[in-house]
């Protein structure tokens, strides 16, 4: 499959997962975005168009950490969970943004429930 096909596919799943979610001030998106080689993930209030809390793993304490992508995308999730918690929420609405629900996007999920998210 051609990359422009790749990236065109992709584009269609994001808009399909986009319609059916959407986040508030009280249950935000937790919007997930990967590139080859690092993993970025905001928490988002669509109702006002805010972003009201971002991690990611250019982040100078998860930088430092030794380990695979996998194991830094679960810091990831761990750190935007200390964040929103800071802010008061707890329960997202996850959005993969695309992506298959493995890998580095699961290891977001699963260090944000750990970190006390619930979705």
């Amino acid at each position: 499959m051609r990359t422009s096909a790749k990236l065109s596919r992709r584009q269609n799943i994001r808009y399909r997962i986009r319609a059916k979610i959407a986040g508030t001030a009280q249950k935000p998106r937790l919007s997930v975005f990967r590139s080859n080689t690092e993993i970025y993930c905001q928490l988002i209030d669509d109702v006002n168009s805010v972003t009201l809390a971002a991690a990611s793993s250019k982040e100078k304490d998860i930088k430092a950490q030794t380990g695979n992508k996998v194991e830094k995308s679960k810091l990831v999730g761990q750190s935007l969970a200390r964040k929103a918690k800071e802010l008061g929420l707890e329960t997202v609405v996850f959005d993969r943004g695309g992506n298959l629900y493995h890998g580095r996007v699961k290891a977001v999920a699963d260090g944000a429930r750990e970190g006390g998210l619930v979705f």
